[in-house]
């Protein structure tokens, strides 16, 4: 079955095709710019095995305009892959936050749609995007069942012990504050694509998404998220490009009384100012890292700091789980930058976990599942490419059989 998977935000969509069945992206593309002066589209197919690709640039006014030019481009004579929307049956869509009233993949209809806007106030950067894209997805690709994958879902596994925050019920109960964590579909991804490729059911994982947001989550042999990184908003847990990861919540009124910050100040500080741009002055690795190779004191203190907080993160997962069975790197650092995972693994051998520097460097930036732990390593490690979009997918079409 043929699956278009929409990710649509406040001025982008970003739209696959795939085929579930042999795992080919058929056409991909990306729509920036919706609404501001000089839009734009890339859309790459593959057409009898060669790639085409077609680039518009013209302003694109709203999200229905956006998606109309999608469809046209999926049924475009030159770089097209279908011939009429109507042959779209079903689409995913991406949806950053679900709360607690959307836990698992769900077939759209007016309450999903509902229970989306509930959840605006948690996610006010991304989830009104969603739901424009779902809308007027649904608009045009009228004969597709509509479906929507949380990116919170995958850890509403978690016991209230790990997703409460230690503040009075009340603000719980009336304003649902607790983790949520996020990633969600990326580890759920890389667990199950590990207990795949291990052949072992009862796997006890920690997954561990690095790019420019990065979290971790345990995941016990049932499967089941037991505990992650990221917290009511994807601020917590790991330095990360531009964000400060866990920090003492004192800081912020330290920035206000005494600094005299406002909540928006301190917002963009927290999220956009900090992380490796503000220790190194980059949120690109590749950019720390020569700065590393040059002697930079900063961008190796960059480094560390990075690293800590992974090693951390691994040591409270192993207690968490009691016991390991694999470390599993991801995303954008977790499959490219052999320096952050030989830092992130190193002097970690009392927990039985030992990398293979050899392997760590030769199979780097790898294109399927791969182990990079020594001989000696009771752990495994392993580098897994992400793949969300397949992952959305498969969910969609394991609910349309």
């Amino acid at each position: 079955m043929d699956i278009l998977v929409i990710n649509s935000g406040s001025s982008s969509i970003k739209y696959q095709l795939l085929n579930t069945e042999t795992k080919e992206v058929l056409a991909v593309g990306l729509v920036e710019r919706i609404g501001i002066d000089a839009g734009n589209i890339k859309h790459k197919a593959k057409i009898n095995g060669e790639e085409k690709v077609k680039i518009i640039e013209q302003d694109i006014p709203n999200h229905e305009d956006a998606m109309k030019m999608v469809a046209e481009l999926l049924t475009d004579k030159e770089v097209g892959v279908i011939h009429n929307p109507e042959e779209i049956l079903a689409v995913g869509h991406r949806v950053v936050h679900g709360g607690e009233s959307l836990v698992k993949t769900e077939l759209i209809n007016d309450d999903i749609i509902r229970k989306i806007e509930e959840t605006i106030p948690l996610s006010p950067l991304h989830n009104p995007g969603h739901l424009a894209g779902i809308k007027v997805g649904m608009k045009i690709f009228s004969a597709a069942k509509h479906f929507a994958v949380l990116d919170t879902a995958f850890h509403q596994t978690m016991p209230p012990k790990a997703y409460r925050f230690a503040i009075p019920e009340k603000y719980y109960k009336e304003h649902h504050l607790r983790v949520y964590g996020f990633h969600g579909t990326s580890h759920r991804y890389v667990y199950e694509t590990a207990r795949d490729y291990l052949k072992k059911d009862d796997l006890k994982a920690i997954t561990i998404h690095l790019g420019n947001g990065s979290s971790m989550s345990a995941v016990n042999s049932e499967g089941h998220c037991v505990d992650t990184s990221m917290g009511l908003t994807p601020l917590d847990g790991l330095m990360m490009g531009t964000r400060t990861g866990s920090i003492d919540a004192s800081v912020v009124f330290y920035l206000g009384q005494v600094m005299g910050m406002d909540f928006e100040e301190i917002k963009t500080l927290f999220n956009k100012q900090s992380g490796m741009l503000g220790i190194a002055g980059s949120s690109d690795a590749r950019d720390v890292t020569d700065m590393l190779e040059k002697g930079d004191a900063n961008a190796q203190l960059c480094y560390d700091m990075y690293a800590y907080r992974i090693k951390k993160f691994i040591g409270s997962y192993t207690a968490v789980l009691n016991g390991v069975d694999a470390l599993i790197f991801t995303a954008g650092l977790g499959e490219h930058d052999e320096l952050m995972r030989s830092m992130a693994c190193s002097e970690l051998s009392y927990l039985g976990i030992e990398m293979d520097e050899e392997k760590n460097k030769s199979l780097n930036h790898a294109k399927q599942a791969v182990e990079i732990q020594s001989a000696n390593s009771r752990v495994k490690i392993l580098i897994i490419p992400t793949n969300e979009e397949l992952q959305i997918a498969k969910e969609v079409y394991d609910l349309m059989q």
